[in-house]
C-alpha cells in the first residue's frame, strides 16, 4: 500500500510491514481502474475506523468511485469520500479553489411555484466578486440568464466554476422591498481564501467584546505556510492588548479544516492551559491499535500561547456562533474547550462529526490520480467525551434563515446581536422582520473541506 505524504511517521511503520503486494494477483495497467481499486482496498482494510464493518469489494474493474462506496459502512459513515484528483483535493483543503469568490444559500421562492433564489452569504477578499457590486444579502434569481428552480439548481451550481453571469436584486430600506440590480459577469480565478474573515472589538454598555469570524481551519495557503495561524495569533494579541472582557467566535460557515489550526485557536481561548494540558484524544481501529503501540493512546496537548485570552474572559465563558453547517474541527473546539470553560452556543444545531480522516494518495503509481479521505479515527476531549453525533444543541436557538441578512460585524446582525444581548443583558431594540423559509442547499456544501477536520497528519 502507498502512504500519504501527510501521514504520521508512526503510520509508515505500520504500513511497511502490512502492505506487501500479493504475488498471486495478476499485473494490471497502472492507469486502469483495477490498479486504483487495489490501492483503495489496501488502504481501507487497514485504516478504516469501522474495519469490522468494511463492505465486500465489488469487481476491481468497477469505477473507483463505485468501488470505494461499496466498502463504506453506510449510513453510520456519513463522511468518507473519494476525489478524482489528489492535488486538487489538497489545494481545496488549504482554501485554494477555482471560483469567483462568493457563497450563497438557496431557498424556495414560494410553496406555490418551483422557483428558487440564492441569497449571498459572504464575499471573499481579493476575489472577482469583491470587485463588483455584489453584497451579503443580495438575492440572485438567475444564473447565465436562466431562472433557478428546484429542477435545475444543481446543474446551475455546476456552472459557477466557469465564467458566468448573475441576475440579482438588493433590498432597499426606503422602498421596503427588493430592487433589481441587473446582471453582472464573473470570471473565476484560482483563489486562495483567507479564513480569517473579520475581527472587531465593540464597547457596548461598558462591556468590551472581541468578535472574530473564522470560515475554515487552515494554517496557511500552502502545505508549509503558517500565515493564517500567525494572523489569528495577532488578532488575539490585539484583543488582549485592548483588554476585551468577552469573546465571540463565529463558526456559522465553518465546516472544518486542519486539526493543527483547531489546536492553535483553542490554545488562544482556553484558560489555564499549557503544553501539558490535553485538548483532545484520538482513537483508531483495532488493527492499528493492535499493531502500533504508539497509536493506542494518542493525546493532543494545547499549545502554550502568550496571546491566550482565557484569564481575562468574564465568567470563564466563550460565545460560539453556529449553524447546521458548523462541523468537525469547529465541533472539536467546542468539545475540547468544554472541560475547561463554559462554551455558550448561539445559533443552530451543529452537524455532529466526531470522527476524522487522513488524505491518501498513491505515491508509488503516478498514473493513479485518485485521492481518498476515509474516516480513520474518533475524537474525544480530555474527559473522554465524544457523544455529539447528533450535533451540539445551542443555548440560544437562532437560524440565519429567519431574518434578512445584515453585514457580518453589524451589531444588529441576528447571531451577533443575540450574543451581545446575552453579554450585556439588554435587548438591542433592533426592528427585524421574521422570515419563514427553509434552506435547500448552500455552495458551502460543495466544499472539499465541508465536514472535515484536517491536520498535517490527520483530518476530521
Amino acid at each position: 500500500m502507498k502512504k500519504s505524504s501527510l501521514l504520521l511517521g508512526l503510520f509508515i511503520v505500520l504500513f511497511s510491514f502490512s502492505c506487501q503486494k500479493d504475488p498471486e494477483l495478476p499485473q494490471v495497467d497502472p492507469s486502469s481502474s483495477a490498479a486504483a481499486n487495489r490501492w483503495i482496498y489496501d488502504v481501507m482494510k487497514q485504516v478504516y475506523l469501522w474495519l469490522d464493518n468494511l463492505g465486500t469489494p465489488i469487481s476491481e474493474n468497477s469505477d473507483p468511485e463505485d468501488y470505494f462506496e461499496a466498502l463504506l459502512y453506510r449510513p453510520t459513515d456519513r463522511f468518507s469520500v473519494i476525489y478524482p484528483d489528489y492535488q486538487e483535493l489538497i489545494n481545496s483543503l488549504n482554501g485554494i479553489n477555482l471560483e469567483a469568490g462568493y457563497e450563497f444559500t438557496l431557498y424556495r421562492e414560494s410553496q406555490n411555484n418551483s422557483n428558487v433564489f440564492a441569497e449571498i452569504t459572504y464575499i471573499k477578499k481579493n476575489s472577482p466578486a469583491s470587485l463588483v457590486d455584489l453584497k451579503r444579502g443580495d438575492i440572485v434569481n438567475q444564473i447565465n440568464g436562466t431562472q433557478i428552480t428546484l429542477d435545475n439548481y444543481r446543474e446551475l451550481l455546476g456552472k459557477i466554476s466557469a465564467q458566468h453571469s448573475l441576475t440579482y436584486s438588493r433590498f432597499d430600506e426606503g422602498q421596503g422591498g427588493f430592487v433589481s440590480k441587473g446582471e453582472i459577469s464573473l470570471t473565476p480565478v484560482q483563489l486562495a481564501e483567507n479564513p480569517n474573515f473579520l475581527d472587531s472589538v465593540y464597547t457596548i454598555n461598558g462591556e468590551k467584546i472581541g468578535y472574530v469570524v473564522y470560515h475554515f481551519f487552515a494554517p496557511g495557503p500552502g502545505e508549509n505556510s503558517p500565515a493564517y495561524d500567525n494572523e489569528m495569533d495577532q488578532i488575539f494579541a490585539d484583543f488582549k492588548a485592548q483588554g476585551i472582557q468577552h469573546l465571540i467566535v463565529d463558526f456559522r460557515y465553518n465546516g472544518g479544516g486542519f486539526v493543527s489550526s483547531a489546536v492553535n485557536l483553542a490554545s488562544l481561548i482556553a484558560p489555564g492551559v499549557s503544553s501539558t494540558s490535553i485538548f483532545s484524544k484520538t482513537k483508531y481501529n483495532s488493527f492499528i491499535t493492535e499493531n502500533v503501540e504508539s497509536l493506542r493512546n494518542v493525546q493532543t496537548p494545547f499549545k502554550s500561547k502568550p496571546q491566550n485570552l482565557g484569564p481575562i474572559l468574564e465568567g470563564n465563558r466563550v460565545y460560539i456562533l453556529t449553524s447546521s453547517r458548523t462541523a468537525s474541527a469547529s465541533e472539536l473546539i467546542i468539545n475540547g474547550l468544554k472541560p475547561y470553560m463554559d462554551v455558550f452556543i448561539i445559533g443552530d444545531v451543529t452537524t455532529g462529526k466526531n470522527v476524522g480522516s487522513i488524505p491518501f494518495e498513491d505515491e508509488e503509481n503516478p498514473s493513479n490520480k485518485y485521492g481518498i479521505l476515509p474516516i480513520v479515527s474518533q475524537s474525544f476531549n480530555s474527559l473522554d467525551q465524544s457523544d455529539y453525533t447528533t450535533g451540539f444543541q445551542p443555548n440560544i436557538s437562532a437560524k440565519e434563515s429567519a431574518e434578512r441578512l445584515r453585514p457580518l460585524g453589524d451589531v444588529n446582525e441576528q447571531l451577533l446581536r443575540k450574543a451581545i444581548e446575552q453579554i450585556t443583558g439588554i435587548p438591542s431594540g433592533a426592528r427585524v422582520q421574521q422570515l419563514d423559509r427553509v434552506d435547500l442547499a448552500s455552495t458551502l456544501d460543495r466544499k472539499t473541506r465541508s465536514g472535515r477536520m484536517i491536520d498535517r497528519y490527520r483530518i476530521q
